[in-house]
């Protein structure tokens, strides 16, 4: 009861309610890793903070290793905080109502809309029902998966914990691993390989997205968003093997020393990852610089709308490159899969590049002021991994100093919520009293 009344209570517009709701799950995550069971040692309050937002806002940057200096207790808290993160918090609040038998009313239906980028609070209540039950079952398949491969190298217990931990970690895009090279042991092992990556796909394609397949039978039936989710994906990945196989498979550090075989199963993780999933199997630092720059992208990129990633997000990339072959086409809107997207919608795509790109290169701006010595391509992959959560680095996040660190979180909270949704939740709205005449202004 106390939880509906906070929730018809509140003041704020939703972007307001979600940038706050997130920092108090942080901050509560933060004060659970300081407690003495957390750790196996000693731990400081700006490597918990930096931690548990890493965790919340998924992304899988660690400044502590999470295998050996955490305890399984620690471990267990920084799995519900990427539960929390990946699905989202209104997810868990309104599924905590429904299960005390509470009735959503139309203030926690607008939340829910804002968090899950619905046009519509109709059936929204529903899908978060079915989401929620979805991930879970995937989660559990996934882990039972992995049990038959990881409980015969480490016993059954740390082979079953392991395994939990890692698909949770995997579907929800966090990046997080027990082990220190990440998933760098398994680089040819197709099991791994391929569970981990349908996981992160899966959980990053959108909720929407893995709704309207669920309960749509035909493609030509499904949602314009939807469409282009499943062909821009497809696209952007067998892309980016090819491009990741061809600027690596001569390079000693990472491809050159493999087998065909693990070449390829290589390429294919390391193309798929940089979109907010964070594992890795090849060392990133040793990539070739065209490998790194193209890794850029993809991080900035980032994941579907209303999934476990973040980034710009697929679909407003698409939406951008669709307006800039319009207008050189001499037409008025975007044409896709026979529909029409409205300018209202490739404005908003450009606010939130716009607004990305400023904020990737403020944060590069002040981590190159904070970290004097640090070779500059680590600082700029490292601002790109944050405001993606991605989680991925060139070795530069266990070096970062006080004030880097502190840049590197807020940059991850701007990432998960959206800079849109920040900037929305920062700004306080207002209706334009006169309208004014219209102008030529010469650009180009």
């Amino acid at each position: 009861m106390k939880m509906m009344n906070l929730f018809r209570n509140w003041t704020f517009s939703p972007p307001q309610f979600l940038a706050i709701g997130f920092g108090l799950a942080i901050i509560f995550g933060t004060l659970i890793l300081m407690l003495p069971w957390s750790t196996t040692g000693t731990i400081t309050w700006m490597n918990a903070l930096f931690t548990a937002t890493s965790a919340t806002t998924v992304t899988g940057l660690v400044v502590v290793d999470t295998g050996s200096d955490f305890t399984v207790f620690g471990q267990v808290v920084i799995m519900i905080l990427i539960k929390i993160g990946g699905l989202g918090l209104m997810t868990f609040a309104i599924m905590t109502v429904l299960v005390l038998g509470k009735r959503i009313g139309l203030k926690e239906r607008v939340l829910l809309q804002e968090a899950l980028n619905q046009h519509s609070i109709g059936g929204v209540v529903r899908l978060i029902k079915i989401l929620f039950i979805f991930s879970m079952v995937m989660e559990l398949i996934a882990a039972v998966l992995l049990s038959f491969r990881w409980v015969p190298e480490y016993g059954w217990g740390f082979g079953i914990y392991t395994s939990i931990f890692h698909s949770i970690s995997a579907f929800n895009n966090a990046g997080f691993s027990l082990w220190s090279d990440s998933l760098s042991g398994y680089v040819g092992d197709p099991v791994i390989n391929l569970l981990i990556t349908f996981l992160f796909i899966t959980g990053g394609i959108g909720f929407t997205v893995l709704y309207d397949v669920m309960t749509t039978k035909k493609f030509r039936f499904l949602a314009l968003h939807t469409k282009i989710m499943l062909v821009g994906t497809l696209i952007v990945n067998l892309v980016a093997v090819i491009i990741i196989f061809l600027l690596e498979f001569t390079n000693p550090l990472t491809l050159g020393g493999l087998s065909l075989g693990d070449q390829i199963w290589a390429s294919y993780f390391q193309a798929v990852t940089p979109r907010t999933a964070g594992f890795n199997t090849i060392e990133i630092g040793d990539m070739n610089p065209g490998s790194i720059v193209f890794t850029l992208l993809l991080m900035f990129i980032g994941a579907g709308s209303a999934s476990t990633g973040s980034g710009v997000k697929l679909t407003t990339f698409l939406v951008i490159i669709l307006a800039v072959m319009t207008y050189l086409q001499g037409k008025q809107e975007p044409v896709i899969f026979s529909r029409r997207i409205g300018n209202e919608i490739v404005n908003r795509a450009m606010a939130i590049v716009v607004i990305s790109v400023t904020v990737v290169f403020i944060s590069i701006l002040a981590l190159s002021i904070s970290e004097p010595a640090a070779p500059f391509m680590l600082i700029v992959f490292e601002a790109f991994s944050a405001f993606g959560t991605v989680g991925l680095s060139m070795g530069l996040t266990g070096d970062l100093s006080e004030l880097g660190k502190q840049i590197i979180i807020v940059l991850m909270f701007i990432g998960r919520i959206g800079p849109l949704t920040l900037a929305f939740a920062l700004a306080k709205s207002s209706k334009p009293l006169v309208s004014y005449p219209k102008g030529d202004v010469f650009t180009g």
